[in-house]
């Protein structure tokens, strides 16, 4: 497991995958920088014992954001991709072609309650990502800016599934 933090420091504390924004979503190409820089780390080269042939990216919240850029813009690289509590950044429809994502499995979570990224966020994730030829598990669940123990279970029955 990898467990990357972002790249660009964010206002008061911590870590962000896209510079600092003045609008209220992020684009695509805002996670562009840390989506090539991802995909140039994670190579044998920087962990020889590593399978890079069974790339599963998982992320929450603007991670979640974060992992759809990365495997939409290097969809070869990745296995299954997870999205909990996140959204698709907008500007992702000009490159989800029809097949850009063709058989992908992916697990989507999401709070109806969730106060930073409303809950249709994740519902047009689910679309747009269907659009391009991914394979969706889609869980919703009451809850807020969170994964629920009913989506938990969710998420632990498809990596079960996609394992085998």
């Amino acid at each position: 497991m990898i467990a990357p933090r972002g790249l660009y420091k964010a206002v008061g504390a911590g870590y962000s995958w896209h510079p600092e924004l003045p609008k209220p979503w992020p684009w695509l190409i805002d996670f562009q920088p840390a989506a090539d820089r991802l995909s140039s780390v994670i190579t044998p080269g920087n962990f020889p014992s590593g399978d890079f042939s069974n790339l599963h990216l998982v992320g929450f919240s603007q991670g979640a954001a974060m992992a759809y850029s990365a495997a939409i813009m290097h969809p070869r690289q990745v296995a299954s991709l997870t999205g909990l509590s996140g959204f698709l950044p907008d500007g992702a429809s000009a490159w989800l072609t029809p097949d850009r994502l063709k058989g992908l499995p992916a697990f989507i979570a999401h709070g109806t309650l969730d106060e930073l990224v409303p809950v249709e966020k994740a519902r047009i994730s689910v679309a747009d990502l269907e659009g391009a030829g991914a394979l969706v598990t889609y869980c919703e669940d009451d809850v807020g800016h969170k994964l629920s123990a009913k989506c938990f279970h969710g998420l632990e029955a498809f990596f079960q599934k996609i394992a085998c």
